[in-house]
């Protein structure tokens, strides 16, 4: 018998602009999409997701898990205006990191409208408000410029360089203060 699934798994959540639903295997032709775009491969890394198929199982092993034992985890964000899937937002456990990890990708078409700081507040709020979590971290490579001013509106401080398992690039860490 499978452990029972959180009762918020399932949950949807609106900004003014955006809507914010669980990351399903429906959204496999997003996340091939934008895990291959040049600027997600540059800033957050190569996952390997290399065809349809693989974003599946991406999606149906990394995000599902958690988010059916956590509650929350990465959200597909759909703009309520014109229905467009534009990125994804998420709180995250990572190997190496004490502290969840906030993270979020948009497609390059849809930057510079705000939409990454609207759903990352969300997503920070729900984690905080609704799940009581005391801290929240972010690591962000150190040439994302634009990133690392989002981080720090959010009221993220940096704190130090951070190397995860298996990886090799040095980032920085922030965390809520």
């Amino acid at each position: 018998m499978s452990p029972k699934k959180h009762p918020n798994a399932d949950n949807t959540y609106e900004t003014e602009r955006l809507i914010l639903r669980p990351m399903s295997r429906e959204d496999k032709d997003f996340v091939f999409e934008l895990y291959n775009r040049p600027k997600f491969i540059q800033h957050i890394g190569n996952r390997n997701v290399n065809s349809i198929e693989d974003a599946e199982n991406y999606i149906l092993n990394r995000f599902a898990p958690q988010i059916e034992r956590l509650g929350f985890g990465n959200y597909l964000l759909v703009t309520k205006e014109g229905n467009e899937k534009v990125g994804a937002v998420g709180i995250f456990e990572r190997e190496g990191l004490d502290i969840v990890d906030i993270g979020y990708s948009l497609l390059e078409e849809f930057e510079g409208k705000g939409y990454a700081f609207e759903a990352a507040q969300k997503v920070k709020s729900i984690g905080m408000d609704d799940f009581g979590l005391t801290k929240i971290s972010a690591i962000i490579s150190k040439d994302n410029v634009s990133s690392q001013k989002l981080i720090e509106k959010l009221g993220l401080r940096f704190k130090k360089h951070v190397t995860l398992p298996g990886e090799t690039e040095e980032l920085n860490y922030y965390e809520t203060e």
